[in-house]
């Protein structure tokens, strides 16, 4: 009879640890909302969630029993905002890049990223798309941030970018022949077959999406940004191959002919898109493509290339002042035209991570209207991403990622910057401007 009891009382603790017990439930009230949703904003919104979902949004300022209140009623809330174009693994080291090219290891990458993860999580990226970055560091740091070991926002990624032998992705690009390093040949396809192969290494080795470079690139060394370098069928091998997966493709491509070819292929987004034109927008909305413009860091490469292009790739300061003045023309135009816009930054540390803010400001100076920047980087990032049913806005069912700042960011959109309150999945990491031991 005792060891019986013994089995009674074990289980009922069982049953105790894993039910109502551990539960938490918290209501945010929201001064203003912008909820991802709506067009027009929100006014005196509670905003209902238990453990790290969302269960409803109501109007008016009501506390069920027993809720956490978090009071942001001088606030503007918006969805945790969604960096669809990062590389949260790499920073930008000052000096000659040949060097760090040839002297710094996976294990700094490893060891610097977990910084880099947090600074942007506490900007209010609760969401971003890692797309290029060694394979390895990028799956492990996402599994540690799932995991709950370090505080960052939730990653998909791309993993290693798919490039062909010389072009943007290629690491030996400008270094002596003879230099032979492991595992910078693993992603150079000059065939449909390698591409295929690649695609579905990747996949086994945790990405989540794949990431192609079709065309040149501004801070890789000798390539051309203006020339389609992939081969259609190598490019329609990787598209047919991931989609087969479930994995969504994004096409680097700066020049027309990479865009037009990328895009009607099937590439779910291209990316910087630089020498887009009319035509390049009627092929993109034909096929749903989003345009990821990056208009962040061609401001900083462009500043860069004329103060210190000491500190660029030889060839990269005269290609980034060529290429970045058109940026800001083709945003405009893009956005005029009707095209899906997702927002992207390109950080890799020429601007900060946790300064992603920043390409709002850029956004809107091309022409578009703050609520359609906020859109770019809340639902519409989210659909890119295929994870709608999860981020992207504050409505039921959705994680509890959550944000708040001073002022009204569709008068200033800068106020995006000074990011005050981050929640991500029910935990806030940040009240009151600091950050918060979870």
């Amino acid at each position: 009879m005792r060891i019986q009891w013994l089995a009674n009382v074990a289980a009922a603790a069982l049953v105790l640890g894993a039910g109502p017990a551990s539960a938490k439930d918290i209501v945010i009230h929201a001064g203003r909302l912008i909820d991802g949703v709506s067009k027009a904003p929100r006014a005196e919104v509670s905003i209902l969630i238990h453990d790290d979902r969302i269960t409803g949004v109501q109007s008016g300022y009501v506390t069920p029993p027993g809720a956490e209140v978090i009071d942001l009623k001088a606030g503007t809330v918006l969805p945790g905002l969604i960096d669809t174009h990062d590389h949260i693994t790499a920073g930008f080291h000052k000096g000659d890049p040949i060097r760090n090219a040839v002297t710094l290891t996976s294990y700094d990458t490893a060891i610097e990223s977990t910084n880099y993860a947090r600074a942007t999580l506490l900007a209010g990226f609760t969401s971003v798309r890692d797309v290029g970055g060694e394979t390895g560091v990028t799956v492990a740091l996402k599994k540690a941030i799932n995991s709950g070991e370090i505080p960052g926002p939730r990653i998909w990624t791309s993993g290693a970018p798919i490039s062909p032998t010389g072009g943007h992705g290629d690491a030996a690009n400008g270094l002596d022949p003879e230099l032979e390093h492991p595992g910078w040949k693993d992603n150079l396809v000059d065939s449909p077959e390698a591409a295929r192969r690649v695609v579905r290494t990747l996949q086994r080795q945790g990405a989540d999406l794949i990431k192609i470079l079709p065309s040149g690139g501004v801070m890789s060394i000798g390539d051309d940004p203006n020339l389609q370098l992939m081969a259609d069928d190598e490019i329609k091998a990787v598209i047919e191959t991931a989609h087969a997966l479930g994995m969504k493709v994004a096409a680097h491509a700066h020049g027309k002919l990479a865009i037009d070819k990328a895009a009607a292929l099937g590439v779910d987004s291209i990316e910087h898109g630089s020498f887009a034109d009319a035509e390049s927008y009627k092929i993109m909305k034909a096929h749903g493509t989003y345009f990821v413009p990056t208009m962040l860091v061609g401001a900083k490469v462009y500043d860069r290339a004329k103060t210190h292009p000491e500190q660029l790739n030889p060839s990269t300061a005269e290609k980034a002042l060529k290429v970045v003045p058109v940026m800001v023309k083709n945003l405009h135009d893009a956005y005029a035209a009707g095209v899906k816009i997702a927002f992207g930054t390109d950080t890799f540390g020429m601007s900060a991570h946790g300064e992603n803010a920043q390409e709002f400001a850029l956004m809107v100076k091309a022409g578009m209207t703050p609520s359609d920047a906020i859109t770019a980087a809340t639902a519409s990032a989210a659909d890119l991403i295929g994870d709608a049913q999860d981020i992207g806005s504050v409505q039921a069912g959705r994680y509890a990622d959550i944000i708040a700042v001073d002022g009204d960011p569709l008068a200033d959109v800068t106020t995006l910057e000074r990011v005050g309150f981050v929640m991500k999945g029910g935990t806030v990491y940040k009240a009151g401007g600091k950050a918060v031991a979870p």
